[in-house]
């Protein structure tokens, strides 16, 4: 159980009980609302939810990605998003809409972002959020989600909501967590350890809190990714018969297919605060994290131009390497000056991203390429000043009206820096002409130029951006009477680049009906600015599209925004996105029972997505644009068949409802029973679409599958039915969650052939837990306990079996994971 929770955003104490009451369900709220009166999640003016550390245990799961997706109705997960660096930072979806609109404070501050773009994501595709995996589970309090917008209190990225992670504040104890869980048959193995040790400093309350998580995790394959036995993998021999080798070879060749990650990861973290005297408490917290992944991203049969069989004969699976290192400090005071309530703090993160390639080669560089590439870095860092100001004045209302104000300067910086010249360059090789299968078959022909499935990072497409911001907020509300709450709050800011100045507006109000019985709702408009590496990120990528069946690749260049030839194709300097949200719903509070409804419109304005890879409107020329491609080429851009880029492109809509119910029960013969009940629906509407340039009237700038990515590709709803049952030392969990329907729209601009809409699944998830005396528990569980699939769609790629489950499957794509659990605490 988390000690005293301070939030640093709100610039006061939450009160001892708030740790008993979250486990009551009646948890003190401190993300969205400044008060003096602490306020619970049903008499909160704004929907919210809290999660304790023992939900977040439960689960099962690992990562917080993972975690939060289990337990937030409206946050979902494609089991694949894309290519590229997605499968590491893996993209999420709030409400329908990218992680990029949500924003992620911890301790009630501002988090900077990862550095790894999800370029090449279908899902999210192009977003760079926060990534939360890097922050250790045991060293969370708590989390508070708040599901309205608030870019007038916070700033940027607040469209959809906030996730405020409260460090766990407990001054004395520790805890040792070991946890080991498989897939049934798919492999997936994983191990985990986690420490956590407080202590406390000083004689006033002050305390430090450590906690560090080291796990592994390794790849898993679906089942049903097996070639069929009539497919070659190798070249026909020079009588036009198989390869004898097609009989032996392994055909389960879909590695890039799954669960395609093997990962080591290191988090730790600490969180301390030191009185110094009765008004004045110094305070720090920090994180530190290393993330070590190799993932397969390409799967090449003998018979592939590209398998040159002097270094792989029997073909080979690319494998992408990144070594990333991230962290935060954090550094503040609280106290009281001049009447008010004062807390100044700052705070500095980086993430920092070595990328590199094994297992693969530069087929243009012939046999002597090596195998092992160094692909380049990306370095993204935040510096945030904070001085927030409040206090009370009583002017005659229900209660003392609330004044908040504060000064924010934050400055950011993202790199990206070039890789070795083998991982990009063209070394002009053609395969010779002569009697083996593979010269019979390839002679003549030049494999791919760079990489195979990914390429380094050239020269050309090294960058740093840097950009500063200052923004000032004010922030007042009150009961006006007993029973009627209000709350407006205003920011203001200044971008040095073309984010260029905002201002947002929000407005809140909650009436108590009857006593128990509220309804609540606001109006805020917000914004949210182009990150630094969708303003400057370019590279050459190899794409894969799936044609009639047939899996084909072109080098498609992505270009920055502010780029010359990016601005020849209707590009423009990124604006900020703009959003009006509406947010009116009701709170039922009575007994253990307890139910809030909140609908909600979100409309976004100039937001900003990634073209199309720029091709013919005609679905006979999918895979090329003569236009597109002799623009590149006439501007010093040569061999490659087409273009993509960032740019405000669409006007969205979102529209929907979130339910949350619960009911606790307390009975001496038959022990405590918890139920929750959470739904979330949302759809999606595009309202407008930027018009093609006069010069590509024959283009796609924007799309049919692109759009369907930004409607369609997560589910329309989702449920999570929960139920907890605590009998003497033993616990039992039961989670069934039901995802909704989703479509995975194929590449073609004009033909629905490879589109697959997935029907709605049902997952079950149990964890069971004793505890065997005053230290150790022990648990069992199962992810996804039945062991449930997508629907199966049919092989797409016949020649590697990927794809037969879709891409986007919200559960994952390998079945049930089993587990077991270990507890100590001391």
């Amino acid at each position: 159980m988390a000690g005293p929770v301070r939030a640093q955003e709100n610039s006061r104490a939450v009160p001892d009980q708030a740790a008993d009451e979250a486990a009551d369900g009646a948890a003190i709220v401190v993300t969205g609302v400044r008060g003096a009166r602490p306020r619970t999640v049903a008499d909160s003016p704004v929907p919210i939810d809290v999660i304790g550390p023992q939900e977040l245990q439960a689960t099962g799961r690992t990562g917080l990605k993972d975690i939060l997706g289990n337990i937030i109705p409206s946050l979902t997960m494609p089991a694949l998003g894309g290519g590229g660096t997605s499968s590491a930072a893996k993209p999420i979806s709030i409400r329908g809409l990218s992680g990029d609109y949500v924003l992620i404070l911890v301790n009630g501050r501002r988090r900077h972002t990862t550095s790894l773009i999800n370029n090449l994501s279908r899902v999210s595709g192009g977003s760079t959020p926060v990534d939360i995996d890097l922050l250790p589970t045991n060293a969370v309090g708590r989390v508070e989600v708040l599901r309205d917008g608030a870019a007038a209190q916070y700033g940027s990225d607040a469209i959809s909501g906030v996730i405020n992670f409260i460090l766990d504040t407990s001054p004395e104890g520790g805890a040792f967590t070991t946890t080991a869980g498989s897939t049934y048959e798919k492999g997936g193995e994983l191990f985990q350890q986690a420490l956590s040790y407080g202590t406390r400093l000083g004689a006033d309350g002050g305390f430090i809190r450590f906690a560090a998580e080291a796990k592994y995790h390794d790849r898993a394959d679906p089942s049903g990714a097996i070639v069929a036995d009539s497919v070659d993998l190798y070249p026909r021999l020079a009588d036009g018969s198989r390869d004898p080798r097609e009989a032996t070879i392994d055909r389960n060749r879909a590695g890039n297919y799954g669960r395609t990650n093997r990962d080591y990861i290191v988090n730790t973290s600490y969180n301390a605060e030191l009185p110094i005297s009765e008004q004045t408490t110094l305070y720090s917290f920090s994180t530190l994290s290393h993330r070590d992944v190799k993932d397969g991203r390409g799967q090449f049969n003998a018979n592939n131009v590209n398998s040159l069989p002097e270094l792989y004969p029997n073909g080979f699976l690319a494998k992408r390497r990144i070594w990333e290192t991230d962290f935060q400090a954090t550094a503040g005071l609280r106290t009281a000056l001049w009447g008010l309530d004062v807390d100044v703090s700052s705070s500095y993160g980086q993430d920092h991203v070595k990328l590199g390639a094994v297992d693969t080669l530069n087929p243009s560089l012939g046999p002597s390429s090596k195998t092992s590439f160094f692909m380049g870095k990306q370095i993204s860092a935040l510096w945030v000043n904070n001085a927030d100001f409040s206090r009370t004045f009583d002017i005659g209302l229900a209660e003392p009206l609330t004044l908040a104000f504060g000064v924010e300067h934050r400055r950011e910086r993202f790199q990206n820096k070039a890789g070795e010249p083998d991982s990009y360059r063209d070394g002009g090789y053609v395969i010779p002409r002569g009697t083996t299968p593979f010269q019979l078959q390839f002679g003549g022909q030049r494999p791919a130029a760079s990489l195979v499935s990914f390429t380094g990072t050239t020269p050309a497409d090294a960058f740093v951006l840097t950009r500063n911001n200052i923004a000032a907020y004010v922030d007042v509300g009150a009961n006006v009477t007993p029973s009627w709450y209000v709350g407006l709050a205003g920011r203001v800011e200044h971008y040095s680049d073309s984010s260029g100045d905002t201002v947002s507006g929000k407005f809140s109000t909650r009436y108590e009906i009857l006593p128990g019985w509220a309804i609540r709702g606001g109006v805020n408009t917000g914004f949210r600015a182009a990150s630094l590496a969708q303003q400057g990120f370019s590279t050459s990528q190899n794409t894969g599209l799936v044609i009639n069946g047939d899996f084909v690749t072109q080098l498609v260049k992505f270009l920055a925004p502010n780029d010359p030839i990016a601005g020849f194709f209707g590009a423009k300097p990124l604006k900020p996105e703009k959003s009006l949200n509406f947010t009116a719903g009701t709170t039922f509070e009575s007994g253990g029972f307890r139910l809030t409804v909140d609908g909600y419109q979100i409309r976004i304005d100039d937001r900003i997505v990634k073209t199309e890879i720029l091709n013919s409107a005609e679905a006979k020329a999918i895979l090329a644009s003569p236009a597109v491609t002799a623009i590149l080429a006439q501007r010093g851009v040569p061999g490659i068949s087409s273009a993509q880029f960032f740019i405000n492109g669409v006007d969205t809509r979102t529209r929907g409802v979130d339910v949350v119910a619960e009911y606790s029960l307390r009975s001496a013969a038959l022990g405590d029973f918890r139920f929750s009940a959470a739904y979330s629906y949302n759809r999606t509407k595009i309202l407008n679409v930027a018009a093609n340039p006069a010069n590509l009237t024959n283009t796609i700038l924007f799309g049919r599958q692109a759009r369907s990515d930004l409607t369609s590709a997560t589910p329309r709803d989702k449920l999570v039915l929960n139920g907890e049952w605590t009998a003497g030392p033993v616990k039992t969990g039961l989670r069934v969650t039901r995802f909704g329907h989703y479509t995975e729209a194929g590449a073609s601009q004009t033909s629905t052939a490879d589109d697959r809409t997935f029907s709605p699944k049902w997952v079950t998830d149990l964890d069971i837990s004793v505890q065997v005396n005053r230290a150790v528990n022990l648990a069992v569980g199962a992810n996804n306990l039945f062991d449930v699939y997508p629907d199966p769609i049919g092989v797409i790629q016949a020649n590697t079996g990927l794809g037969k489950y879709g891409l986007f499957a919200p559960f994952g794509l390998t079945g049930g994971f089993y587990y077991a659990r270990v507890g100590v605490t001391f």
